[in-house]
């Protein structure tokens, strides 16, 4: 008898706590940043974090520190790290020609 009144309670606490979720938006943003890490593509923002570049850092540059955090997890035997770093260029570069800006090859 007790176990069911305890699990009447519990499906009401979470029923409540669906409820408030969806109130304030918790549920959708959850929903959205779940999607977003199992879908495993890199953001923009990530990217230029990885690199430590803004927007108005020249392409140049941002090769050149592709280059040293490439070779140096090379180096060192990262291959986590030399994967991240490979995939930030390919992010910057998508977004650098989707403003239409021009990134050597």
């Amino acid at each position: 008898m007790g176990s069911g009144i305890l699990a009447r309670a519990f499906v009401q606490a979470y029923r409540q706590a669906l409820a408030n979720a969806n109130k304030t938006g918790v549920a959708q943003e959850t929903l959205q940043n779940a999607i977003r890490r199992g879908s495993k593509v890199m953001t923009e923002q990530e990217a230029r974090q990885i690199f430590g570049v803004t927007e108005e850092t020249a392409w140049e540059d941002v090769l050149k520190k592709y280059d040293t955090l490439f070779e140096r997890n090379s180096t060192n035997g990262s291959f986590y790290l030399q994967s991240k770093v490979h995939r930030a260029k390919e992010c910057l570069e998508a977004a650098c020609r989707d403003i239409g800006q021009t990134t050597p090859s």
